[in-house]
């Protein structure tokens, strides 16, 4: 037992590049999540028939991207979408190049998340605002995204860890990180210990993501 802890104790080092390679894909991501899930979230729903922009072909556009995005699965999105990987970062192998697939999954997930988290607003909240003259602006900014913060906060976390399986899912083809060397150091030179401990960090991670989700969102949450 002693041996195998000493031996695991070279690949420190490593461990470490590929928890910070992790990060990085998970991280910016996230952020892709954020800048292009949430606006694709409220447009989604505030065109839906009887809310303040109702328009039945946007809706109709917009609830098929999420759709048809939620709909392929990671590995089979990250294979499609190589030539649009190189086209964007010049190569498909890479953090770099896994953060292309990482965003395009995670943009239509936070999107529904956030279209859920809107449409759970109390109507009458909605109608307050808009007898007292609220543009659709200010309902946006000052009502729906206020009122649907904490939901909206629960759903990025649930995007994160989301995101870290997926990161390790893209390890498995040259995407780095966690999953490539527990692919590479664990899986294809028969090094269980190796293996066990990236699984081990990646719990820790998500039990981490969770744990600060559910107290940031509790933080925004005016019921509580």
């Amino acid at each position: 037992m002693f041996e195998t802890i000493m031996g695991l104790s070279r690949y420190n080092n490593l461990m470490w590049s590929g928890f910070l390679e992790t990060m990085y894909m998970v991280g910016m991501a996230l952020l892709f999540a954020i800048i292009g899930g949430i606006p694709l979230g409220v447009m989604t729903t505030i065109t839906r028939p009887n809310h303040i922009l109702p328009n039945k072909f946007i809706n109709f556009i917009l609830d098929g991207i999420i759709n048809i995005g939620r709909s392929i699965p990671f590995i089979i999105l990250m294979v499609a979408v190589i030539p649009l990987t190189r086209l964007i970062v010049g190569t498909s192998i890479g953090t770099t190049a896994a953060i292309v697939p990482l965003s395009l999954a995670a943009i239509p997930f936070m999107g529904r998340i956030t279209d859920n988290a809107i449409l759970e607003i109390d109507q009458g909240v909605i109608e307050s605002a808009q007898s007292m003259g609220a543009s659709p602006f200010q309902l946006v900014f000052k009502v729906l995204l206020p009122e649907s913060l904490p939901a909206i906060i629960l759903g990025l976390t649930l995007t994160a860890i989301s995101l870290v399986s997926y990161s390790a899912m893209a390890g498995a083809v040259g995407g780095g990180g966690l999953g490539d060397i527990a692919i590479r150091y664990g899986y294809q030179r028969f090094q269980l210990a190796i293996m066990l401990e990236t699984i081990v960090i990646l719990v820790v991670v998500v039990q981490l993501i969770q744990y600060f989700g559910n107290k940031i969102a509790g933080l925004f949450d005016h019921r509580s």
